[in-house]
């Protein structure tokens, strides 16, 4: 097989936050219509990620969010990993993230049939290896949602 050229990534992150991450992007964008998030800061402990939305949600929402997050997750699927060309980028991939400098070949993950999205970041192998996905707090301010949360 010939080598792949990927952009440099310059962080570790922690594979279960990093997967969650996804298919929480996912439930969001699927639940709300809105773009994946625009604003993450993934960490071990807690996470936040940042959603334009044009109405606040309820909380019934947020908890609807939560249990479609945690159904995903047990639903025990394998991540896997393809490579394609810029031009070849499927149908639905949000690309307006990757930098202008990306290179020619785009790794792509997908979770299951659930998430397909352009990430070099590092994820576990299957969702069975997150562990429960727990909203901690949110709120909104001018049409920005701020979600935070954990893995227990």
């Amino acid at each position: 097989m010939e080598s792949v050229e990927l952009n440099a990534h310059n962080k570790q992150e922690y594979p279960p936050m990093h997967t969650a991450e996804h298919i929480l992007n996912q439930t969001m964008v699927r639940t709300f219509g809105c773009t994946r998030a625009v604003n993450a800061h993934i960490e071990r402990k807690k996470s936040k990620c940042d959603y334009v939305l044009s109405a606040q949600p309820t909380e019934e929402q947020i908890q609807v969010v939560e249990a479609k997050v945690n159904e995903v997750i047990a639903s025990n699927l394998h991540i896997t990993v393809e490579f394609v060309t810029q031009d070849s980028i499927p149908a639905g991939v949000e690309v307006y993230k990757l930098p202008e400098d990306v290179s020619e070949t785009i790794r792509l993950v997908r979770v299951g049939d659930y998430d397909t999205c352009a990430c070099i970041g590092t994820h576990v192998e299957n969702t069975s290896e997150i562990g429960q996905f727990k909203i901690i707090s949110h709120d909104y301010e001018d049409g920005r949602l701020r979600l935070r949360f954990k893995l227990i």
